[in-house]
């Protein structure tokens, strides 16, 4: 069974920097899809970000588009969310999620819930105004 741990979440200041960080106790993350997805208060767990097997290709909503940026630290065996620009209304959840994946290309990506497998258990950010 694979576990992921998130790391990094605290409570920040609306224009502040959080990093936040993903990795597994068991195999090789580099085998692995990886995204991370965040559930605000009252509402629905949204995609944030996705990067590749390869991590040569990334993909965001357009909510973080320009101020997040999802990355890959194969020596460290995990995966990042750097997270500028936050504003309260990025308050939320945020989990890890990844998926095996080796049968598909390196540089594909998987934006829904339906394609991940293993899930944090989340780390919470909170942006204050």
């Amino acid at each position: 069974q694979v576990q992921l741990v998130e790391s990094g979440g605290r409570l920040v200041q609306a224009g502040d920097s959080l990093r936040l960080s993903c990795t597994t106790s068991r195999g090789t993350f580099s085998f692995y899809r990886v995204a991370w997805f965040r559930q605000a208060p009252g509402k629905e767990r949204e995609f944030v970000a996705a990067i590749s097997r390869g991590g040569g290709t990334t993909y965001y909503a357009d909510s973080v588009k320009g101020r997040f940026t999802i990355s890959r630290d194969k020596a460290q065996n995990t995966v990042a969310l750097q997270m500028n620009s936050l504003k309260p209304e990025d308050t939320a959840v945020y989990y890890c999620a990844a998926t095996f994946s080796l049968s598909v290309p390196s540089g594909s990506v998987a934006t829904g819930e339906s394609a991940y497998d293993y899930w944090g258990q989340g780390t919470l950010v909170t942006v204050s105004s």
